[in-house]
Order: structure tokens, then C-alpha cells, then sequence
């Protein structure tokens, strides 16, 4: 009796495989059962798929699609879709394929607004992959370049305002790395070493956290240099006082104004306004992250989080002219900006010595 109720228990169980299938998953169904499937419904199953982190059933579907219905008006969102897929999952090799994804994307769709989006995640593949200031700068150097590309082709764009704060933490990066091996330098005695490094640095990186060190090194290597040197010196020093004037070189800048005979400046009202808001947005690096960030590979990027002058979008050389200085203007504050606009609200217009540029970079 035992074994025929076995016997039929089996015999049922049987049925119920066959029924359902075999215990087959539903995403376990062939992809596409028909040529004639909507575009639609392709699009909603591969953003499932990507919801999912099923990224590789997600770029089938995708690319079924965008092999299908070439006039699709979900072409362009089935591209982005495949270039999102690659940098979700993530790795090396999977973000290089996303780089070249999104950068078809822009090339076949460069005025769709989705463009910017891919911009910005060309800049920030490279932005993740930066390393600390005195190891390979390859990925600030592009993250810089692609930041750049953004602000300058799109500045509207939604995401120009935290593209300008990710290029001011990238070159923070940079103009540390430039500042460490031009200290090492000057205190080895070796100007010739130090000063090119301090020029770069002082005349590219003007929202640099110790800029003013810059300029104050750059001094002391001027007085070093003979008496021929002495008036670059004064200049040097009278900028750290008019410039920054709440900084901490401040009051060693005065001293050697005074010791070389020359006149103390007046601050700048706007150096001082920028300072003094500045301080208020500053951060610094919290105790678990100075414990822990000798074991991690990326840099600290603290010291930029307050920073509110103009980044550089020069490719090389020089920053462009007002690019420290800011005027304050009141802005209504919405949802949309308050959400990635870092400066909380607050409008900054860039500034030229012939008056004001407007909003364009």
C-alpha cells in the first residue's frame, strides 16, 4: 500500500513538471518568440532585465531591438540602455566598453539632451578611476578633459553644475600631486625643480585648497634666486594678501612684504566674501577616513568640497580670466537645482577684468 501511494505521488509530481515546463524560470523563456514583437515591449523587458542586474539578458534584448526596428523611436534610449548596462556592472573591462558605448552614443546622437548624460558618464568612468596626487594621474588627467568637454558643450545641461564640482575635486587632485614634488624641491634646495611646478600650479589651479603656499614658495625661490628677483617676490606675496586674504600664509606674506620694504596691499572685498562663504561650505576628512585612506586607492577630495570659483576649462595653460573670482546673487532655490547644484542655492557669475561674462563658461 506504502509503495503504490509513492508509486502515484511520483506519478503526480510528474505531471506538474510538464505542466509548468520543465521547472523552467519565466526569464529562462527565449528572448524573442516572434519577429513581429513591439519595440515597446522589447525596451520594458531589457529596463526590467536592468532593474534586475540581468545584464547580459538586458544587451540581447537590447540589441534585438536596435536590430529589429532600426526606425524604432526607442533606438537612441535602447543605445544609452546598452551603454548603461556595461557601466552598472562594472570592472575594467566592462567600463572601457561603456567609455566606447557612450561615446557612439554622442557621435549619433549629439543633440538629444540624453547626450550630456553620456558626457558626463565618459568623465566619471575616468573620475572613479583617479588615484591618489604622487601615483599615475592618467585618469584625472582625461576626467579633467571629459568634465571640460561637458561644461563647455552643454553648460545648460542639468548636470553642468556637478560636473563643475567634480572638475574642482579632479583638479584638486592635480594641483596636489604638482604642489609634492615642487615642496620636495624647494626643500632640497632645488629651485630649478620647484619653480616651474609652483608657475603651473599658481597660474592653472587658482582654486588650489594651499594655493597660497604655492605663491608664498614661489616667493621664498624668487628671493633665493639674487636681488634681480626680488620685485616677482613682492608680487607673489602682495597676491596671497590681496587674494587670499584669510588664509594661512597671510601673516608670513606680510612679514617678508615688510622685510623687502615694500607696501602691504589691501585685500580684495571679493577675495574676502568668497573666503568667508567658503569657510562656511569647507569640510574635512573625517577620522575614519584619515585612518582608512592610506589602504584605499582613491585621492581625498575633501579639501575642494567648499570651493565655489570657476574651475578650469582651459585644455592647457592658464585659467581662463575670473576664474577665482565670484559675484553673489541671490537664486530661487527649486527641487531640481537644490539636488545637484553644490552651491546650495547660491548663483555664481563669473567675472572678467572688463565686467561681468554671464552664465557662459
Amino acid at each position: 500500500m506504502l509503495s503504490l501511494k509513492r508509486g502515484w505521488l511520483l506519478l503526480l509530481l510528474t505531471g506538474l513538471l510538464v505542466a509548468t515546463g520543465c521547472g523552467r524560470r519565466p526569464y529562462e523563456t527565449p528572448i524573442v518568440t516572434s519577429s513581429l514583437q513591439p519595440d515597446k515591449e522589447l525596451f520594458d523587458r531589457a529596463v526590467d532585465d536592468l532593474e534586475e542586474s540581468r545584464f547580459t539578458r538586458a544587451r540581447l534584448i537590447l540589441q534585438t531591438l536596435i536590430n529589429t526596428y532600426p526606425d524604432s523611436e526607442y533606438l537612441s534610449k535602447a543605445k544609452l540602455a546598452v551603454a548603461d548596462s556595461w557601466y552598472q556592472e562594472g570592472g575594467t573591462s566592462n567600463l572601457t566598453q561603456a567609455e566606447a558605448e557612450y561615446r557612439d552614443f554622442i557621435t549619433f546622437f549629439p543633440t538629444l539632451p540624453e547626450s550630456a548624460e553620456a558626457q558626463m558618464r565618459v568623465a566619471m568612468i575616468h573620475y572613479q578611476g583617479m588615484e591618489k596626487p604622487d601615483r599615475d594621474v592618467t585618469h584625472a588627467r582625461r576626467a579633467e578633459q571629459e568634465f571640460q568637454k561637458l561644461i563647455l558643450s552643454q553648460p545648460d545641461s542639468p548636470f553642468a553644475p556637478l560636473a563643475e564640482q567634480r572638475l574642482r575635486e579632479v583638479q584638486e587632485v592635480l594641483a596636489q600631486g604638482l604642489f609634492d614634488i615642487a615642496r620636495f624641491y624647494f626643500i632640497q634646495g632645488y629651485d630649478p625643480g620647484a619653480q616651474p611646478r609652483l608657475k603651473e600650479l599658481i597660474e592653472r589651479y587658482p582654486n588650489f585648497s594651499q594655493a597660497d603656499s604655492a605663491l608664498y614658495l614661489m616667493g621664498r625661490t624668487a628671493e633665493r634666486s639674487g636681488e634681480k628677483n626680488i620685485p616677482q617676490a613682492v608680487e607673489h606675496y602682495s597676491s596671497i594678501v590681496r587674494d587670499y586674504p584669510l588664509g594661512a600664509r597671510v601673516d608670513e606674506a606680510k612679514q617678508r612684504l615688510t622685510a623687502l620694504s615694500a607696501p602691504i596691499p589691501e585685500p580684495s572685498a571679493d577675495a574676502v566674501a568668497r573666503m568667508t562663504y567658503e569657510s562656511t561650505l569647507a569640510q574635512s576628512q573625517s577620522m575614519m577616513g584619515k585612518i582608512f585612506g592610506g589602504f584605499t586607492r582613491g585621492p581625498d577630495v575633501t579639501a575642494a568640497k567648499g570651493k565655489i570659483g570657476m574651475p578650469t576649462l582651459t585644455a592647457q595653460g592658464a585659467a581662463q580670466p575670473g576664474a577665482l573670482s565670484a559675484v553673489f546673487q541671490p537664486q530661487r532655490s527649486t527641487p531640481a537645482a537644490s539636488s545637484t547644484n553644490p552651491n546650495n542655492g547660491v548663483f555664481l557669475e563669473q567675472v572678467t577684468e572688463s565686467g561681468t561674462a554671464g552664465n557662459s563658461p
